[in-house]
């Protein structure tokens, strides 16, 4: 019946193949990265304002926020999708129709639901979940068809990750979250596969590791840590050091949406800094090594120099992992 069909749009979360030259589908054309349909799925800020200005306004009044501070608000939740590179910012067309319908924010797409297949396909691979924030891939890899090998190219065709970058030297395009909806809901997902908090109980255990970490409390929160790893079916883990490093990255992703924190990793140490209001914490973790190294790296490495003047109360906090204990073995308080 091809002589009867004038035009067909295919649409869809992931690739299928175009299996060979005799397939019924070889005369596609994919415009899933295509310079003139980089909007076709989502909304502009020019087309926002164009359209929906009263209901920026309404929105204001409604949050008792300005109209410039909701504009920003409604930019750092939803926009950021690009789908080729140096492409003007997508705003999701979901997430903002139903914001400007209940004239609140929320994270209403991701509330629509997110496949545990993606997490499965993440753990399988035993993916390093800070790479999400900066993953450096090829366009054969971003168009490639799902398989078992990489989570990235369905993670990417299902949105939760976007183009952040390009080089076109090397043809290399740096990844990350598109928006603040994705990332928090994503990480938030990723809580109850990585540890043994459920998806009711993680908000409540995410707000007593924020109060802990304000009051001044390190003791209190590393306790709180030591459970996180405590009930953990060890025996389906592969990689005892990259859970480490992935309940760590979580725990201070979600603690970052409310505290300030800078998370880096190395090859066998994690250190983080992490800032509040009151207190400064400056942390160093060691695989079997001891609380004391971890500690005297900080002291050595001159860690927490630049916050010896700071007004806020500065913890220095050496941190060991024990793979006999399978848990945080000990950490000392400086």
């Amino acid at each position: 019946m091809d002589r009867y069909i004038r035009f067909a749009l295919l649409t869809g979360v992931t690739k299928f193949g175009k299996v060979s030259v005799f397939s019924d589908l070889n005369n596609l054309n994919d415009i899933s990265m295509y310079e003139p349909f980089v909007s076709i799925c989502g909304m502009t800020e020019k087309e926002i304002h164009d359209n929906l200005e009263e209901d920026l306004y309404e929105l204001a009044a409604m949050q008792k926020m300005t109209y410039e501070r909701v504009c920003a608000e409604l930019k750092d939740c939803y926009d950021g999708y690009h789908f080729v590179e140096e492409s003007e910012g997508i705003y999701n067309p979901f997430s903002v129709l139903n914001t400007f319908y209940k004239m609140k924010f929320g994270n209403y797409w991701f509330e629509t639901g997110t496949p545990t297949y993606l997490v499965e396909l993440l753990k399988h691979n035993n993916y390093d979940l800070e790479r999400m924030a900066h993953e450096e891939t090829s366009v054969d890899v971003l168009n490639s068809i799902y398989d078992d090998d990489s989570p990235i190219p369905v993670i990417y065709q299902s949105g939760y990750l976007t183009i952040k970058g390009y080089n076109s030297r090397f043809g290399i395009y740096s990844l990350g979250f598109p928006n603040r909806e994705v990332e928090e809901g994503f990480i938030r997902f990723l809580m109850p596969f990585y540890t043994r908090v459920n998806k009711a109980e993680a908000p409540f255990e995410i707000q007593k590791f924020v109060r802990e970490i304000e009051n001044g409390q390190p003791d209190a929160f590393f306790r709180r840590l030591q459970s996180f790893f405590a009930d953990t079916p060890y025996e389906l883990i592969s990689d005892l050091e990259l859970h480490y490093q992935n309940v760590l990255f979580i725990i201070f992703k979600l603690v970052g949406f409310y505290t300030e924190v800078e998370y880096h990793t190395s090859e066998g140490r994690i250190d983080l800094i992490l800032k509040t209001e009151k207190y400064v914490y400056v942390m160093e973790f060691k695989l079997e090594g001891t609380a004391e190294e971890a500690l005297r790296q900080i002291e050595e490495k001159h860690y927490a120099l630049p916050f010896e003047s700071d007004f806020r109360q500065l913890f220095k906090i050496g941190v060991n992992f024990s793979n006999r204990t399978r848990n945080i073995e000990r950490w000392i308080v400086k």
